[in-house]
């Protein structure tokens, strides 16, 4: 299997191209992003591109791909609802519609909260259910909307926020008890699940920690 992952030099993404590195099912795995990773791998291809809201010069590169894990996200936290609509559905709605084809699986990184309804009083779980929606409607083999809470950080993978990274410092010795909760999950479990969605698709659409703790096996 091939697949496409954005969204790799942030925490989430990191933890996903670990774990499509680790397996022999993944061919292929070309990341797109807009600074170099740094990781040099004999099935890593990289596309460095700057502007993810006009992606011709390289759509010819984003084709003949399986799968799609999609982890590009910003916090809309001091931002406007405009603007993180800017960031958030018309950026993701772009990337995929350059790369769909009938014979892709997509995945979506959402959150826990959504609003499939688009009509809550929360900015964020608004435009994200705005998102999922629209993913859905298109031409995808299947999609899938990941909706993870706590997620914890595996493998050396940290968060690109400097906030999250303090507090993840100061909760670490609790991780093992954390991990015990079905209301939790981490990198290597959201990175499993992706690639056994991919692979052997699931029942349910709408993926939350429990679900993707149980994929992840």
């Amino acid at each position: 299997m091939k697949v496409i992952i954005t969204g790799s030099t942030g925490m989430v993404g990191r933890g996903v191209l670990l774990e499509c590195l680790d397996n022999e099912s993944i061919t292929e795995v070309l990341v797109v992003n807009r600074s170099a990773l740094g990781i040099e791998h004999a099935k890593l291809k990289e596309i460095i591109h700057k502007d993810f809201y006009n992606l011709s010069a390289i759509k010819e590169q984003l084709q003949g791909y399986d799968a799609c894990f999609f982890c590009l996200g910003v916090s809309a936290a001091g931002m406007s609802e405009e603007k993180y609509t800017q960031l958030t559905y018309d950026l993701t709605i772009h990337f995929a519609e350059t790369v769909v084809n009938p014979n892709m699986i997509f995945t979506y990184v959402s959150g826990i909260g959504t609003d499939s309804t688009e009509q809550g009083r929360m900015m964020w779980a608004r435009v994200k259910g705005r998102t999922e929606n629209a993913l859905l409607k298109m031409p995808f083999k299947k999609a899938y909307m990941f909706r993870p809470g706590v997620i914890l950080p595996k493998r050396g993978v940290k968060s690109k926020t400097g906030l999250y990274n303090f507090f993840y410092v100061i909760l670490r010795p609790f991780f093992p008890l954390m991990a015990m909760s079905s209301s939790v999950t981490d990198t290597i479990k959201v990175g499993k699940a992706m690639i056994q969605v991919a692979l052997n698709g699931s029942d349910k659409t709408h993926l939350e920690n429990k679900d993707i703790n149980e994929l992840a096996g």
